[in-house]
């Protein structure tokens, strides 16, 4: 019995089914990418026009982005209380919503509608924030692979959802709203007191990298079979028994990693918690880092001032011996009284900032703004899906809500595990693959402005995929070049930049191009009726919103957001020259 229950904390306690547990809470927390599938009811249902929707789009960018409440009530209370918190204002926002929608509650002003998708949304930030950072505490030495992964499954929510609504088989889309306002809430309290800190640095296991690789090897699965699944729905009349069968298979894929920690729990014996399970040789290394902090604090300063360029530039094991000898001068030196070292005023690029330090950086700025102008003109595209595919002619805007949810998902798990290569392997700075996602994003966008035939497909392909990879490298990125201790607030940060572009590039300029070419459209059907003797007014009348048809409708937006990425992939090619030396010093050791 005592064998027995030693085997239970450990499964508790073991970081693996914390990781799981926060995958599948990631798998329901990205609720907003499902806005373009409710979006067109409430547009129907409120008869709002399109610069009105687009607020409540922003609004709905504003609650997933705006996080600082979140990271600070996550300080003050337990991981558990900020996820009920987040399930709470997850349930009253959309609970709400669904209720005016359907004409249960009294129809409310655009600004309080724009403050319940908001309530609503900012859910998300709970869920978000509870899940890494209890998942990159339990893997510091990991957080490239965590981060993607947990990522991407909240980009992949979105057609998790989708075939969840399709299954229950709804008499109205307006019930979509209902599920998204009660699911999430119900997956977040099951699972939150499993979403903790367990000391996962002790328990680092030879393992652990079959187990990453089962993890991607699942993720790779379950999108190709969503995809296919989608795929099948749309192009093909399923019967809703094959629509069963298709979404309990969905459920075994998500719950098939459990598998992990439960084979490390029986084919290992319980160990002491407070074992640390590391190498030797690290725990030598790391009681030697220890002993020297103090005179590397104060020393390293000193290095970087007299170290010359060059020695940046030279092979792994001939800089770090050229380093070592500086060092070994400077040590001599500031001991014979010749040298007087003084303290750095700043942390310097890979040592741990303050958000404040931050700011005054340039690289902070760089990747603000980079991410500002590519994933801000991709989630214009995500919060304008069902009126773009309905302007090209498709009836069903779910099946490229869906598409783009998966490619999505693949852009954050790709994105994590290609620029873990590129620094791992050739120390090579991590922002050029975000340079390459967001070349990636500005062909998208101009096939979505050509709306050739299938253009909806690709378009949504690689939107997907480059709006992604954004949220698997920039996180990464930041904590390289300034650090843990303070990761919480420098992210948060950095994902204010999202509302920041969708404000502009949908709240503004498609909302307003898309109602123009609508009036334009409305005006020529009014006027060619009178020609003929007949009257079509009350086609447009002020009862129903103006539709816009045809790629004019988002051509010129198109073309604008894929300038914007060009310039995005500019500023992120400055980054990568600017940050060589740091990518160079943080990973050319991993090399040798």
């Amino acid at each position: 019995m005592g064998k027995l229950k030693e085997r239970f904390q450990a499964f508790v306690n073991n970081r693996w089914l914390v990781f799981v547990a926060a995958m599948w809470i990631q798998s329901c927390a990205g609720i907003g990418y499902v806005f373009g599938s409710i979006s067109p009811v409430i547009k129907t249902s409120l008869n709002y026009n399109q610069k009105q929707l687009s607020k409540l789009g922003v609004a709905k960018d504003l609650g997933d982005s705006v996080g600082f409440l979140a990271g600070t009530l996550s300080e003050i209370l337990p991981l558990w209380g900020a996820l009920l918190v987040g399930a709470l204002q997850n349930l009253i926002g959309y609970g709400w919503v669904w209720l005016v929608v359907t004409g249960r509650a009294p129809v409310l002003p655009l600004w309080a509608m724009c403050v319940l998708i908001f309530v609503g949304n900012n859910g998300e930030t709970y869920f978000n924030t509870a899940a890494l950072v209890s998942c990159v505490q339990n893997f510091p030495k990991s957080r490239g692979p965590v981060v993607g992964i947990l990522k991407g499954f909240a980009g992949l929510s979105g057609a998790i959802l989708t075939q969840i609504y399709t299954v229950i088989n709804f008499p109205d889309q307006a019930s979509l709203i209902f599920m998204v306002a009660v699911g999430p809430a119900m997956v977040v309290v099951a699972l939150m007191f499993i979403i903790r800190p367990v000391g996962g640095h002790r328990q680092v296991r030879p393992s652990d990298s079959l187990s990453f690789t089962f993890i991607y090897s699942v993720c790779l699965l379950l999108a190709a079979y969503l995809m296919g699944v989608m795929l099948l729905e749309d192009l093909v009349s399923v019967s809703h028994t094959l629509v069963i069968i298709f979404t309990v298979i969905l459920f075994f894929l998500l719950i098939i990693p459990i598998a992990i920690p439960i084979i490390l729990n029986m084919s290992e014996e319980p160990r002491d918690p407070a074992e640390v399970l590391l190498p030797k040789t690290e725990q030598q290394e790391a009681g030697k880092s220890e002993q020297g902090v103090h005179e590397h604090e104060v020393i390293f300063s000193e290095v970087e001032d007299e170290k010359p360029q060059e020695v940046d530039l030279l092979p792994a094991p001939e800089r770090q011996k050229r380093i070592a000898q500086l060092q070994a001068k400077l040590f001599q030196a500031a001991a014979e009284g010749a040298v007087r070292v003084k303290r750095r005023r700043g942390p310097h690029r890979g040592e741990d900032f303050t958000l404040t330090q931050a700011l005054i950086k340039a690289d902070f700025w760089l990747i603000f703004f980079s991410l500002l102008l590519g994933s801000g003109s991709g989630l214009t595209v995500i919060d304008n899906l069902g009126q773009m595919s309905q302007s090209l002619g498709y009836d069903n805007t779910h099946i490229f809500v869906s598409m783009i949810s998966i490619w999505n998902f693949l852009g954050r798990v790709g994105g994590g595990y290609f620029s873990e290569i590129v620094v791992r392997d050739y120390a090579y700075p991590r922002p050029i693959a975000i340079a390459v996602a967001q070349l990636v994003m500005a062909v998208g966008h101009v096939f979505f402005a050509m709306g050739w035939p299938g253009a909806m497909y690709i378009g949504t392909l690689l939107i997907g995929l480059g709006y992604g990879a954004h949220w698997a490298i920039v996180p990464a990125a930041a904590s390289e070049l300034f650090g843990l201790k303070k990761f919480g607030a420098l992210y948060n940060f950095l994902t204010l930049a999202n509302p920041a572009g969708s404000l502009v590039f949908s709240g503004v300029i498609a909302s307003s191009i898309y109602d123009l070419e609508a009036e334009k459209q409305a005006h020529l059907h009014n006027i060619q009726p009178q020609i003929s003797g007949l009257s079509f007014s009350g086609l447009f009348g002020q009862d129903e919103p103006l539709k816009c048809e045809g790629s004019i409708c988002f051509f010129l937006t198109s073309m604008i957001m894929s300038g914007f990425c060009i310039v995005a992939a500019v500023l992120s090619v400055i980054l990568v020259y600017r940050t060589k030396p740091v990518y160079a010093n943080l990973y050319g050791k991993s090399r040798t």
